[in-house]
């Protein structure tokens, strides 16, 4: 028989649970390691674990953004974060389990090769003028089309 669940501890609602990847840029001005030791001195409750490119963490949500709010202030030009499925360690993720590069690195690869712009134009904002493309009828995209064969 089980004892009796303890009133005072609240299950963790799983909808409430998030997971993002902080990401360094190539100009960053902290290392891998400096960016989960400043994680793990903001005392949250956070499963955080260190990775190639800067580190996942996940909990409860409200954690989760006091910590991204606060590590991209140490950086805030070189410091990156997007949304993550899935929590850190999870074995439908994790290489060690799965081998080999897992879903989505590539894709992070690529978009990394983008970051040191990125960085630029977050720090040296110009206006941007859109050129607008006039649309072509059909008839035209065809002998567009036949032209490239």
């Amino acid at each position: 028989m089980l004892p009796p669940k303890n009133p005072e501890v609240t299950e963790k609602n799983p909808d409430d649970q998030i997971t993002r990847m902080i990401i360094l840029g190539p100009s960053a001005n902290i290392s891998q390691t400096e960016l989960v030791r400043k994680l793990h001195m903001m005392e949250l409750p956070l499963t955080i674990k260190s990775t190639c490119y800067g580190a996942v963490i996940g909990g409860d949500k409200d954690a989760v953004e006091k910590a991204v709010q606060d590590i991209r202030k140490v950086d805030e030009y070189n410091i990156f974060t997007k949304d993550r499925g899935f929590p850190p360690g999870d074995p439908r993720r994790c290489r060690a389990k799965r081998g080999g590069a897992r879903e989505g690195f590539h894709q992070l690869e690529k978009e990394f090769e983008l970051l040191d712009d990125v960085s630029k134009a977050l720090k040296n904002p110009q206006k941007v003028k859109v050129k607008e493309c006039k649309k072509i009828s059909p008839d035209e995209f065809r002998k567009i089309a036949e032209e490239c064969k």
